[in-house]
């Protein structure tokens, strides 16, 4: 897909945010992810060192209430919440190491990384200047390359309500909490065999997965330690060439125009993918590093009003900047699902690309981006999009307290879009990517998307 070239801000429009307070918090928060220690157990309890749960102080939208009754907040959609994982007594279960595919060797090639500029580049797909430095240095946010994993069963440290990016190929299941995927945003992996990486950027709240076979090369990819459009920036270790996060596009560097095939990944909540997968596996807090796993060093990042940091580009002033949507590319054609009325409303229909596609969206699952915890945040909703047909029968859907009903069997779903009872049960609705993302993010990659009010 292309990457658009955005004008820059006019310098003569008003600031509408305070000029250098709020990205110096995330600056520090990015300071923090590349370099916190911490200790045994902060590395090992869930939010240690946070802000306790129920706290207001992070979820203050600038109304001076708090964010309680904020549309999503689990006090609107269904009371009170059991959602604490449990104190770990001792050590996190370390975790089983699965077969990799090795990756292909290290290139002699000119490394994007150290001159972005050098003449035996293709021409860059950006403009150079936007590509910005988020404060660490490459590898400085580090990937995890060596996932182990635990079952479900031993992944007490996540939450029930907790973000995790699920990801399925050919029967096999893994869950990455986002409260691992915050500290280090890229893991290289195997499944079913097929070499993967599994990306989250925290700065657009996007989670993305690709196949990182390119050719005849088998990629690995780090964090550059750059920006673009405040997304993360990837770089491969095989040739050091830039690569957008959000688009799986090499956008500098000897790979530049070279895309990846994206492999559809959900955010659930934990309960969720327990409930689909319960042989599925939980990347393990034993990744190498000290972190303090289930503290949320981006407190309040999600909240409207507050800036996106290291953007340059003016989102569409239809929504506010941190409007959550989940955006959805097919044949050429875009679109951005705004997510609150999606809640209210359960289930969207839309035309995309010429094909007709369902969005949907199930209570449960809270926003690791506004408490000092990743497992006290609003409730927003797990959500994902599909192709209603099954053996040529098109279906209707409407949620239902049990989960999505489809009008022509009365056959009832679950949020992955499998049958789980009726006359359907067992099959399984044609999932189409989808990325749960900000306004400004997605307008950025897409400025010519269409909206569904949901």
């Amino acid at each position: 897909m292309a990457l658009p070239q955005r004008p820059e801000k006019s310098a003569s429009a008003p600031s509408r945010h305070p000029s250098w307070f709020p990205a110096l918090l995330v600056l520090l928060a990015l300071i923090a992810a590349a370099c916190s220690s911490g200790s045994d157990s902060a590395a090992t309890e869930p939010g240690a060192g946070a802000t306790e749960p129920g706290s207001t102080a992070s979820s203050d939208d600038g109304d001076g209430d708090g964010g309680s009754d904020q549309p999503g907040t689990t006090a609107a959609h269904g009371g009170e919440r059991d959602c604490v994982a449990p104190q770990l007594e001792g050590d996190a279960p370390g975790g089983d190491t699965v077969t990799q595919i090795s990756s292909t060797p290290i290139e002699d090639v000119p490394s994007a990384i150290s001159n972005a500029t050098d003449d035996a580049f293709p021409a860059p797909l950006v403009d150079l200047d936007r590509i910005l430095s988020g404060g660490p240095p490459p590898d400085g946010i580090p990937p995890i390359d060596d996932p182990k994993f635990v079952s479900v069963d031993d992944a007490i440290f996540v939450a029930p309500c907790e973000a995790v990016l699920a990801l399925e190929l050919d029967g096999q299941a893994r869950a990455y909490p986002i409260q691992i995927m915050t500290w280090h945003e890229i893991v290289n992996d195997t499944i079913a065999d097929t070499p993967v990486t599994v990306t989250y950027c925290p700065l657009c709240n996007s989670g993305v997965a690709y196949d990182r076979r390119s050719g005849d090369r088998i990629l690995d990819f780090g964090t550059s330690g750059r920006l673009y459009q405040s997304a993360l920036v990837m770089y491969d270790r095989q040739t050091e060439s830039l690569w957008s996060h959000f688009t799986g596009q090499a956008i500098v560097g000897h790979l530049t125009g070279t895309e990846l095939d994206v492999i559809p990944v959900q955010t659930l909540s934990m309960a969720s993918f327990v409930e689909a997968f319960p042989d599925g596996l939980v990347l393990s807090l034993d990744t190498g590093f000290d972190r303090r796993y289930g503290a949320n060093p981006y407190e309040g990042y999600d909240l409207e009003g507050s800036p996106a940091f290291l953007f340059d580009g003016e989102a569409p002033s239809d929504f506010d900047e941190k409007t959550r949507v989940i955006g959805v590319e097919r044949n050429g054609e875009s679109v951005a699902v705004l997510q609150e009325p999606l809640f209210a409303s359960g289930v969207v229909e839309f035309t995309l690309g010429g094909d007709e596609l369902i969005a949907w969206i199930e209570p449960g699952l809270v926003s690791p981006l506004q408490s000092g915890r990743v497992d006290d945040g609003r409730d927003v909703g797990s959500s994902a999009v599909f192709v209603p047909v099954v053996d040529g029968q098109r279906l209707n859907f409407s949620r239902t307290a049990d989960g999505f009903v489809d009008a022509e069997t009365g056959s009832t779903w679950n949020v992955l879009g499998k049958a789980i009872s009726g006359e359907l049960e067992g099959a399984q609705l044609e999932r189409v990517a989808a990325v749960d993302t900000f306004w400004f993010s997605w307008t950025a990659f897409h400025p010519e998307t269409t909206v569904v009010e949901g």
